[in-house]
């Protein structure tokens, strides 16, 4: 396995990925769409998720394709930047026909990001203007870190951020992941130097500084996002995509194995107060071989492409004014 040309999302062939960043709001949002409608799926591991249409991406519901997938900040509010690409897929005329009715099928998911700083005293809701205007930027190259869904994300630890990464599998087959990081654990093991996805990193990608040599780890808690905001400012939201066939409960089973990504990355994972949720996606447009085996190989690289995912989100977070936690290569430099 080998990491795709951009080592994005967008390796896997038709996806196309859109930013809107506010930095006064020191928030944002990202879309994932395509020329076609796609199969996907969700799973969800955290005790405090925020979404938004999710129930239709259940295997035994009858829709069978969706136009965009969404990302945000902005917690709940941040739901609203779904409506705001529904309103530009029904401008392009996309959507699930029903006689003359056209409906644009949008879930989405957030991050809490409300209490990073920024100016949040609004009259009217940011998010919707947000998704119209990541779906507008929507391309095949996007920015990674302190962008999109991922501008005010935080980690235990350091600042969080925006990350992707991808495989090609020895059939040929993309597998991809992209991340909002904000989760209640720590990305860094003690010291803020080594990642804990260190050993899946690929060429450098996250600094190179392999595993931390350290024995005894994951003990203590530490936690600079506790003492300058509140326990439950969390969550890592995930989309991992593939050009693989996937049926919708195919999808679903590969979004569930990608968690591991999340697990091995950030620590600890899955908690009370975080909304981890991971999307999976299928394009079609490769025919699996061994349904079996393919759909083992396809969620375990989901999950590998997801911890390096989060790692480059982190990694590549740059500082901004009034930020409340420092970014990992200010403390690395």
């Amino acid at each position: 396995m080998t990491p795709g040309p951009r080592n994005l999302l967008t390796d896997v062939p038709g996806l196309r990925v859109g930013n809107a960043t506010d930095q006064a709001l020191k928030s944002g949002a990202t879309v994932v769409t395509a020329d076609a409608p796609f199969t996907a799926s969700v799973a969800v591991m955290g005790g405090a998720p925020g979404t938004r249409e999710t129930d239709l991406l259940q295997p035994d519901k009858s829709v069978a394709a969706v136009d965009a997938l969404v990302l945000s900040g902005g917690s709940a509010y941040g739901l609203d930047a779904c409506s705001g690409v529904v309103d530009g897929l029904r401008a392009m005329g996309r959507g699930y026909r029903i006689a003359d009715a056209v409906i644009p099928l949008v879930p989405g998911a957030i991050i809490f990001d409300l209490l990073s700083g920024g100016d949040k005293d609004w009259n009217e809701n940011p998010y919707r203007t947000l998704g119209r205007a990541a779906l507008d930027a929507a391309s095949d190259s996007f920015d990674l870190g302190s962008v999109g869904a991922g501008t005010g994300a935080m980690t235990a630890m350091v600042k969080g951020g925006l990350g992707s990464a991808s495989l090609v599998l020895p059939d040929g087959t993309t597998v991809a992941a992209l991340v909002a990081a904000n989760p209640m654990g720590a990305v860094t093991t003690p010291g803020d130097k080594h990642f804990w996805a260190a050993p899946f990193e690929i060429d450098g990608e996250f600094g190179g500084l392999g595993p931390d040599p350290a024995s005894g780890l994951g003990r203590t808690l530490d936690s600079r996002k506790v003492s300058a905001v509140i326990e439950r400012a969390n969550t890592t939201i995930a989309i991992v995509a593939t050009d693989a066939n996937l049926t919708k409960a195919q999808c679903q089973r590969v979004a569930w194995a990608a968690h591991d990504g999340i697990g091995r990355a950030c620590v600890p994972a899955h908690s009370p107060g975080d909304g981890d949720l991971v999307f999976a996606l299928s394009t079609g447009a490769r025919t699996m071989q061994d349904d079996h085996r393919d759909l083992s190989v396809i969620g375990h690289a989901a999950a590998v492409c997801l911890s390096r995912a989060i790692a480059r989100g982190v990694y590549l977070a740059h500082a901004e004014p009034d930020d409340l936690l420092p970014c990992w290569r200010d403390l690395n430099a």
